[in-house]
């Protein structure tokens, strides 16, 4: 849900100003969600900027509102004293994972020189994004990747991820057409593919919308198909901190 019409400066400015209702996080939450019509809030807090309440939507959007919900707020907040974007550092918070429970068995498991390095992507294999992040991955040193099929582009994408998850060679089978654009041979009958099943539920349950989704081993997620250097970059923020 977007409301574009009340992201300007001048909205933030005013609100830093004073204007704002004292409320508890309860009461703001509830006259959200009937103004939404819907039980559509995950989490209520207030913030130290004029007044405002950060609201957290199940669906994974940040909103910010008054405590007499007056008005919405789809934009940034920006700390004027340190210059911090303080709702992009509070998303990647949210959107912050426990590496620790992913259920590796359920990827497709890829090691480069001495794989000390993790990572796990959450990718469709009709997703064009997905095969330049494969083929930038060519070039990924010393790393263990996680591949988790997530076919949500079409039905094709499913098919074309059972077919590669029930391959003698998940790993061969999957470079073979995102890189080189070899299809995968037919599933064999009677073969389980119900993981890929259990990825896509996997991926909801986690707010992926998109692929591919990279997470670092300390949980953080890269959207996107981010360039080699970056994705090098942030791997090594990991291994240096251990």
């Amino acid at each position: 849900m977007k409301f574009p019409f009340v992201r300007s400066l001048l909205a933030t400015l005013l609100l830093a100003a004073g204007v704002a209702h004292a409320a508890d996080e309860g009461t703001v939450k509830k006259n959200l969600e009937n103004f939404l019509n819907a039980p559509a809030v995950d989490s209520v807090k207030k913030t130290p900027y004029g007044g405002l309440y950060e609201v957290v939507l199940k669906s994974g959007e940040l909103l910010y509102t008054d405590g007499a919900v007056s008005f919405i707020i789809d934009g940034s907040v920006i700390d004027a004293k340190t210059r911090k974007n303080v709702t992009q550092a509070r998303m990647a918070q949210l959107m912050k994972i426990d590496f620790s429970t992913l259920p590796l068995d359920q990827a497709i498991k890829q090691v480069r020189g001495n794989g000390k390095r993790v990572i796990a992507t959450f990718e469709d294999p009709n997703c064009g994004y997905c095969k330049r992040l494969a083929k930038e991955m060519q070039n990924l040193k010393d790393a263990t990747i996680y591949t988790f099929l997530y076919p949500i582009l079409s039905p094709d994408s499913t098919e074309k991820s059972k077919n590669i998850w029930c391959a003698k060679d998940r790993a061969g089978a999957w470079n073979d057409w995102m890189i080189a654009g070899k299809a995968p041979a037919a599933a064999a009958t009677g073969c389980d593919s119900s993981t890929v099943d259990k990825n896509v539920a996997l991926g909801h349950k986690l707010k992926i919308s998109g692929t591919p989704t990279i997470f670092t081993a300390d949980g953080n997620r890269l959207p996107g198909a981010v360039p080699l250097a970056q994705l090098d970059q942030a791997m090594n923020q990991v291994s240096g901190s251990k």
